[in-house]
């Protein structure tokens, strides 16, 4: 398992919501993806989870990922969180 805290830096993007890409990132994966934020565990997979999260810029999450392709799917949802 891989671990990476970040702070999120993502863009004001005014066509669609940065949640739905961010679970299509890592539904692309085979490893099991989790953030945790303000006290919540999250499957980074699902988007109900997900939207009950608040990823607003300057807040620090954990993101941990585990199975065989952990180090690029941890790499691509932290590059995704923090593109700015």
């Amino acid at each position: 398992m891989k671990k990476c805290e970040v702070v999120v830096n993502v863009k004001d993007d005014r066509d669609a919501s940065p949640i739905a890409f961010l679970v299509q990132t890592a539904s692309q994966f085979d490893s099991r993806i989790y953030i945790d934020c303000e006290e919540k565990h999250v499957n980074a997979k699902s988007i109900m989870g997900m939207m009950t999260l608040t990823l607003t810029n300057g807040t620090a999450v954990l993101i941990s990922a585990d199975g065989q392709d952990e180090d690029e799917a941890l790499e691509k949802i932290k590059e995704f969180l923090t593109k700015g």
